[in-house]
C-alpha cells in the first residue's frame, strides 16, 4: 500500500509540474502575442499560427543533445555525396536545365552548384522536415538556451505568414525551424527569398523556381563569382610550412605554385590571377588538403562547416562531369 501511495504522490507532483509549465508557457505566449501585434502581425494570423501550439519535448532533446561531429572528411563526403546522389543530381540538373539557366543568368550562380545545395540540404526536396515551424521555433524561443535568436526567428516566421506566402499548417521544416527545399531559416527567408515566377508568393516548399532563385540570390548577395569554381584538392610538398594553412592567409595561385603546391595529378596549378587559401578539414599528417577560392567562403556563409563546403563543391563537380 505504501508503494501505491508514493506512486500517487509522484503522479500528482509530475502532473502538477506539467500544469505549471503549461501555464508558464501560455503566459509567455500571451506576452509574445502582444509584442507581435505591435510589430504589425494581425490577430487572425496569430490565432491561426498559435492554435494548439505547445512546447515539443523532442525538440528540446535534439537541441540539448546534438552529437559532436566526429566523422572524418572522407567519411562525411562518402555519406553526403554517395553515388546515388551524384546520379540523381545529374538527372535533376538535366530535368530542370532551362529553369536553372534562367536563374543562373539573372543571379550569376552556376546551375551545378544550385543543384548541389539542393541535393545536400534536402536530397532534392525529398527530406524537408516534418515539424510545424511555429511550434518548433516557439519551443526553442521559450526554452531559454538561445531564446533571443529564436524569438527573432519566430517574429520573422509570423511575418511570412502575414504576407501570405504559406499557410501556418503547411509551414513545416526541421526541428530548428529551417524551411522548405532550401532549408532557409525565417530570417534568411525574409532577407533573401524571392518570388521568381511573379505569383506574389514565395514558395520554398513546392515551387522550384522560387527555391533555385532564392538560393542563388542568397549566394549572389554574399559575393558569389560565377567566373570561378570553389576550389580543388591538392598535394603539398614534404615539410610544408603548416603555418600557411587557414582561410586567414591568401596567396595568388602563382605564389602557391612556387611553394610547391600541386594538383593531385602532380601538374602545376592553373595559370589564373586568383587568390586562394589552403585548408585541411581533418587533423593529422596524412590528411586531404584543399586550395579554396572566394566561392568556398560563400558556401561557408551558408554553413560554417568545412566538410559541408567541400561536400557541396564535390557534388557540384561530380554532377558536371
Amino acid at each position: 500500500m505504501r508503494s501505491v501511495k508514493w506512486l500517487y504522490v509522484v503522479l500528482i507532483f509530475v502532473s502538477g509540474s506539467a500544469l505549471a509549465e503549461q501555464q508558464n508557457f501560455e503566459q509567455w505566449l500571451a506576452e509574445l502575442r502582444q509584442e507581435a501585434i505591435g510589430k504589425g502581425i494581425s490577430e487572425q494570423i496569430l490565432e491561426t499560427a498559435f492554435k494548439d501550439v505547445k512546447p515539443i519535448p523532442r525538440i528540446i532533446e535534439l537541441d540539448r543533445k546534438q552529437p559532436e561531429f566526429t566523422l572524418t572528411l572522407e567519411q562525411y563526403v562518402s555519406r553526403v555525396v554517395p553515388k546515388r546522389r551524384i546520379n540523381l543530381g545529374k538527372k535533376r540538373l538535366e530535368a530542370n536545365r532551362e529553369l536553372l539557366q534562367q536563374v543562373a543568368e539573372k543571379y550569376g550562380v552556376q546551375p551545378r552548384f544550385l543543384v548541389a545545395f539542393w541535393g545536400i540540404e534536402t536530397d532534392f526536396g525529398r527530406l524537408t522536415g516534418g515539424y510545424p515551424v511555429i511550434a518548433a521555433i516557439s519551443t526553442l524561443a521559450y526554452d531559454g538556451r538561445r531564446s533571443a535568436f529564436f524569438r527573432r526567428q519566430l517574429f520573422d516566421a509570423l511575418q511570412i505568414l502575414e504576407e501570405g506566402h504559406i499557410m501556418a499548417d503547411k509551414m513545416t521544416g526541421s526541428w530548428a525551424g529551417a524551411m522548405g527545399q532550401a532549408q532557409f531559416m525565417p530570417s534568411t527567408f525574409r532577407a533573401y527569398a524571392v518570388d521568381f515566377d511573379g505569383d506574389n508568393k514565395i514558395d520554398l516548399w513546392g515551387n522550384l523556381g522560387d527555391v533555385f532563385a532564392s538560393a542563388a540570390n542568397y549566394l549572389s548577395k554574399i559575393g558569389w563569382n560565377d567566373d570561378q569554381t570553389w576550389g580543388r584538392e591538392i598535394k603539398l610538398p614534404k615539410d610544408f610550412d603548416r603555418s600557411l594553412l587557414g582561410l586567414d592567409i591568401k596567396k595568388s595561385l602563382a605564389e602557391w605554385d612556387k611553394l610547391g603546391v600541386r594538383r593531385l595529378s602532380g601538374k602545376q596549378l592553373p595559370k589564373r590571377d586568383m587568390q586562394a587559401s589552403l585548408v585541411q578539414p581533418d587533423e593529422g599528417k596524412y590528411v586531404r588538403s584543399y586550395l579554396v577560392y572566394d566561392n568556398y567562403r560563400a558556401i561557408r556563409d551558408w554553413n560554417k562547416s568545412h566538410k559541408f563546403a567541400i561536400a557541396v563543391g564535390t557534388l557540384a563537380d561530380s554532377i558536371a562531369r
